[in-house]
């Protein structure tokens, strides 16, 4: 089996890598606390390299491509943690690209490869056990849908200018495309230990044309499905990246740093669990490419899908505790870049489904 990068995939890795550490090598705690969470200049940037046009057809003004090259790029961006909506957009444009009309695709395609419209998730309902949110319901009247409901945790839903939703319609779960400006849509923000930026979105009587519904109506299933499948292996990418660099910094650390005259590194101990973490790393790095590959060749792999996450969600946690306790005490410290790796490795650990969640659908795919 050959494991190696296409030439054209050697290229978008390294000039990737070249612009990223030059341009946004600090930016995430630059951004963090700003409303935005991100830089106009960076996002208008990656548009112009045609980043955003990663695996959509020429004849919407995308580069073409595949799944593949999407999750080349976005290890690189996990690799300095790009704030940014740029995960949700590329997903949502795969979406648009798979199930949207021609119409939609004229429509929404060119503006979202140009960088000018960014589309966002609205996935995760409220447990109604504990909060008391606006009432799923959707009705239909005169050629449109009336919707009220409430999503958590939608990332950048601040600056997006549409996002997707599902809701239970007569016909089955449908899936919508509504506008972030639309009459009757209300955004929250919510705190996040990593630098996203969160928001519960609630909807009371919004009123959307059938003309934006994606796909046929009664197919959230399969879309839904398929936004969490892309999602969950998109986030094992940023987090192979994360944890790699993780163990770079950690690694050069313990070669550099001395305790009784030694560098730590020497130690057992140390280089056991450097050796620990290199492990996880490779492992996430086989099974998220190995998914992203049978991706591309539209074979299903629901299952490798969640083998990547539940093991890059493992190694997440497991990764960036190794990566703090070896820098001690500065690895809590904001001027050092231990803390926002572990911070971001944190929550993305949970992104499109826990280590835990994947399990249950691995079980489920081996007939346990």
């Amino acid at each position: 089996m050959n494991f190696m990068f296409s030439k054209s995939q050697t290229m978008l890795q390294k000039s990737a890598r070249d612009f990223l550490v030059k341009e946004c090598k600090t930016m995430a705690k630059e951004t963090e606390n700003t409303d935005k969470g991100y830089g106009d200049k960076l996002w208008d940037q990656m548009a112009e390299l045609g980043w955003m046009g990663i695996g959509i057809p020429e004849e919407y003004s995308g580069l073409d491509g595949n799944f593949l090259e999407l999750m080349v790029l976005i290890e690189q961006m996990g690799k300095i943690q790009l704030p940014g909506p740029f995960i949700q957009s590329a997903l949502s444009g795969f979406t648009v690209n798979k199930f949207g009309s021609d119409i939609q695709k004229k429509t929404f395609l060119p503006e979202m490869v140009d960088g000018k419209l960014i589309i966002t998730t609205a996935l995760i309902k409220p447990s109604y056990e504990q909060i008391e949110p606006v009432k799923d319901d959707a009705k239909e009247e005169n050629g449109c849908y009336i919707l009220s409901g409430t999503r958590l945790f939608v990332p950048f839903a601040n600056t997006a200018d549409m996002f997707i939703y599902f809701a239970d319609t007569e016909k089955g779960n449908t899936c919508f495309i509504i506008s972030t400006n639309a009459p009757g849509v209300e955004q929250t923000p919510l705190d996040s230990m990593g630098t996203d930026k969160l928001f519960e979105v609630a909807l009371e009587n919004v009123k959307v044309s059938t003309k934006n519904i994606l796909g046929k109506e009664g197919s959230g299933k399969e879309i839904s499905g398929y936004v969490n499948n892309l999602g969950a292996i998109s986030y094992s990418a940023y987090l192979l990246g994360t944890i790699d660099a993780i163990l770079d910094m950690t690694n050069n650390y313990a070669k550099t740093r001395k305790q009784f005259k030694r560098t730590i590194g020497s130690f057992q101990v140390i280089a056991h669990q450097l050796a620990d973490m290199a492990l996880s790393v490779e492992q996430v790095r086989y099974l998220t490419y190995f998914a992203s590959w049978k991706v591309a060749e539209k074979v299903e792999c629901a299952k490798e899908i969640s083998m990547a996450k539940a093991r890059a969600s493992d190694a997440a946690r497991d990764v960036s505790l190794f990566g703090v306790k070896i820098h001690g005490g500065i690895g809590i410290i904001d001027e050092y870049e231990m803390e926002l790796y572990f911070r971001n490795a944190k929550a993305h650990e949970l992104a499109f489904g826990d280590a835990d969640y994947h399990r249950e659908i691995i079980a489920d795919n081996i007939k346990i």
